[in-house]
């Protein structure tokens, strides 16, 4: 067994988009790759033959990422494959490009043109689709321009770069860049006149959509909003007969998480957000589709319906619902695992999946479920959930076990404040001896409303076990899978959350004494970059620290970042006007002067969710306090730098981090 190497997590393969044929004799899935060298990610679709149990890449020009079945046989995806296209693409024109592509041969074809973005797609027929893209009033009518002027208004939108026009919150998001204005609406699309007919207006933004079996009616979540969004949500129905616009909202304000077409009805997810704020789970609702009365169906139900196990090994998007024959299929996470559930129109619930680990993503077909999962500290493989037996399909990542030294983590629970069961995990290092004295890394989680499992794989611990440390992780109050009341820290954040992770560590120490508790390293990102900057503020016992996308002022995070106005204001129970001085408290700026720890700050440039401002704030802090402390900025990236930046990036965000512990710690 070989030692696992830092950049080794660029050979790994990651899936996404499970979608089963219409027939269910097929299943078309996206396995994604990096590519060092030219510093970028690949994808193509892969095709896994039920019958016959075997997968193939169907595609092979490295850009296929999002598709969907047109029938048993063709399947339609966006791609940018012509030199002119590419030109065009970089001359900053919308359009989307799909390609067909039959499963049993022959080379892919361009079908159609799309003047838009598309962000998602579904046929209505051969000829027609509905979608959603995103709206730029800026772009209003480009589609309808001669060539020379699309050329034209090109080079006026250039002359315009260099400025942006802000009206409205929030102006940004994560990952996108600047939004002001744009949204993503909804429309129709015909091959027949190659026309396009927007559904919903240019003031709201679509969330998701679903189309019945007939085909004769879409059913969308919405949010419009001028000026300010408010975290609140519509659900729509449009008939595609008479191209009759339906508000069926039951409750205002009121967060609809998900909907779809059930047995004649309308199933759907989603809380009034009265008892656990934004955060709050959500409940199970039937809506009659005649009468339009809508009933709670699973009145105890506790948990949230997405898997929020944390892991740096995935890349694109999963399917995590499906309404098929008499169940609505979903993933819930308990504990420290996710698991696949469905539930009938009376609120039974059942659970199909009982081994721990990670649920990514699924489709069902006739009852027989293939999913994305991560098992037993391996990376993402395709399983298949038959009669409540799992079946692994494949083995892209099976290597990585084979060749490589793995940790297993070890669980530990204890009781925190109030009697509460806290579960965290310690791994030893790969080549433990007995008897000898380890360094230790103590991990901890963003959200702070997710958790981190024993049982999935997660690069960064698994190389530091490898390269003789000794990694500890835990999922204290705050945490996702354990009810509302166990995640909710409104108002409480540094205070209760800290007390767990502080407790937990010492349960650790006194539990292997192997562990050097002069060599204990603390890191994290999002929430738990917070925890880091917090923790260095409240104790010396660690000593070094790694802040990664972290928040330092909740009062700055209010006002610069996509989500900060509301969040802060949910989370921390007050704004800068009723009660400054509270989110100054809770802010790990503030404490600043107290630190003697040495820090490294990660930061991304273009992380519009935990703003530059925050790691530059708390660099600042401790360089002005005489603190030993560096930051590294990644330009270019955003928030997901760990889990999606650009494949050098990293690789050198690992090396900085591992260094500076090796610095301190070794």
């Amino acid at each position: 067994m070989g030692k696992l190497a830092l950049e080794d997590f660029t050979k790994y393969k990651f899936l996404s988009g499970t979608k089963f044929s219409p027939n269910g004799k097929n299943l078309a899935y996206v396995v994604h790759e990096m590519d060092v060298d030219e510093n970028k990610y690949l994808s193509n679709i892969w095709l896994y033959d039920v019958d016959n149990k075997k997968s193939r890449k169907l595609t092979t020009f490295n850009k296929e990422s999002s598709f969907v079945w047109m029938d048993d046989e063709n399947i339609l995806f966006s791609a940018i494959r012509d030199e002119k296209d590419k030109k065009r693409k970089e001359k900053g024109e919308p359009f989307t490009v799909y390609y067909k592509i039959n499963i049993y041969g022959g080379e892919a074809e361009k079908f159609f043109e799309i003047p838009l973005f598309v962000s998602d797609i579904e046929p209505i027929s051969e000829n027609k689709f509905v979608l959603t893209a995103s709206y730029d009033e800026k772009y209003k009518d480009f589609e309808k321009l001669s060539s020379e002027e699309k050329e034209k208004k090109l080079e006026d939108f250039k002359e315009e770069r260099d400025y942006e026009v802000l009206d409205e919150i929030p102006y940004w998001s994560n990952g996108q860049g600047f939004t002001n204005k744009k949204r993503n609406r909804l429309y129709l699309f015909s091959l027949d006149d190659n026309q396009m007919k927007p559904i919903t207006d240019e003031l709201t933004n679509v969330e998701g959509f679903k189309l019945n079996k007939e085909k004769s009616k879409i059913l969308f979540i919405s949010n419009t909003f001028k000026d300010k969004m408010e975290i609140r949500s519509d659900l729509f129905l449009y008939d595609l007969n008479n191209n009759n616009l339906e508000k069926l909202t039951h409750e205002d304000p009121f967060n609809y998480f998900y909907a779809d077409f059930f047995n004649g009805n309308i199933i759907f997810l989603g809380s009034d957000m009265k008892s656990y704020g934004i955060n709050e789970n959500p409940k199970f609702y039937l809506m009659n589709m005649q009468t339009k009365e809508v009933k709670n169906i699973e009145t105890d139900f506790d948990y949230s319906t997405w898997s929020s196990v944390g892991s740096d090994c995935r890349y694109g998007s999963n399917n995590a619902f499906k309404v098929e024959g008499s169940y609505f299929y979903f993933e819930t996470t308990e504990w420290g695992n996710s698991y696949i559930n469905r539930i009938d129109e009376s609120g039974k619930r059942e659970k199909l999946t009982t081994k721990n680990g990670s649920v990514d993503g699924f489709d069902v077909f006739n009852g027989k479920v293939i999913f994305v999962g991560m098992r037993d500290v391996k990376l993402q493989e395709l399983y298949l959930l038959d009669e409540n037996k799992e079946e692994q399909l494949t083995e892209l990542n099976e290597w990585v076990i084979k060749e490589k030294k793995m940790s297993k983590p070890e669980r530990i629970t204890f009781l925190g404040e109030g009697d509460v069961e806290i579960e965290g995990w310690i791994m030893k290092p790969t080549d433990f001896e007995e008897n000898k004295k380890y360094p230790a890394i103590l991990d901890i989680h963003g959200g702070p409303k997710t958790v981190y499992s024993g049982e999935v794989f997660f690069h960064e611990m698994q190389y530091w076990a490898n390269e003789g440390y000794t990694v500890l992780f835990c999922n204290p109050r705050g945490s996702d899978g354990r009810g509302n009341e166990f995640a909710d820290i409104r108002g409480k954040y540094g205070t209760i959350d800290y007390e767990d992770i502080m407790h937990f560590v010492d349960r650790v120490l006194e539990k292997y004494p192997f562990i050097d508790k002069n060599r204990i390293g603390v890191t994290g990102g999002s929430y738990g970059g917070y925890m880091t900057n917090w923790i260095i503020g409240h104790t010396d016992r660690f000593k070094a620290a790694a802040s990664q996308r972290s928040i330092a002022n909740w009062i700055s995070k209010f006002g610069t970042t996509d989500i900060g106005y509301y969040f802060v204001e949910d989370q921390q129970a007050s704004t800068p006007w009723n009660d400054y001085e509270k989110l100054w408290f809770h802010s790990p700026m503030k404490y600043a002067d107290k630190v003697k720890t040495p820090t490294l700050f990660i930061h991304s440039e273009e992380d519009y969710r935990c703003w530059l401002a925050e790691g530059l704030q708390m660099f600042t802090s401790l360089k002005y306090n005489g603190v030993e402390s560096k930051l590294v900025l990644f330009r270019g990236e955003n928030h997901e730098l760990s889990r999606s930046g650009k494949p050098k990036h990293r690789i050198r965000r690992l090396k900085e981090i591992t260094q500076w512990f090796d610095k301190y710690l070794k």
